[in-house]
């Protein structure tokens, strides 16, 4: 199975540099979609709902303190198969050209990242996780 780092290192390879809000959002978009139309996670890391939406806490480590990401050293693209970077490449096409603002937005208005603040402020730290089956079962019905 493939890693958060090297889904984003593939991200990367297809987009150029991009904010870390922005990977964050499309690793996310691609985790989501994998438990839909592959039926199984793309990498093991988990989500967590913080304040500005879904984030990998590893792959926010790995970046803290930088805005723009141009390549991910810790990733290996080629560690995709054939499903994964086809779910990928779907995400970057539907998603790709969205603001890591819009793309965050977004998650703030969708079940997984709400029901996992439940209870919490708007800015509240959070490290409660966005599990699988929330998203499997919310984008799978969409």
């Amino acid at each position: 199975m493939a890693s958060v780092f090297d889904v984003a290192a593939y991200i990367l390879k297809k987009t150029g540099p991009i904010s870390t809000m922005k990977l964050q959002k499309l690793t996310y978009y691609a985790q989501a979609w994998s438990l839909v139309w592959d039926e199984e996670p793309l990498f093991p890391e988990r989500f967590e709902a913080w304040a500005n939406g879904p984030v990998c806490p590893d792959l926010y480590n790995a970046h803290r303190g930088e805005f723009l990401i141009v390549n991910e050293p810790n990733g290996d693209p080629k560690k995709l198969g054939a499903d994964a970077k086809g779910t990928v490449k779907a995400i970057l096409q539907t998603y790709g050209e969205k603001s890591a603002n819009w793309l965050s937005a977004l998650t703030h208005s969708e079940d997984p990242w709400v029901e996992a603040r439940e209870g919490l402020s708007p800015g509240e730290r959070s490290n409660r996780v966005i599990t699988h089956g929330a998203m499997a079962e919310y984008y799978g019905n969409l």
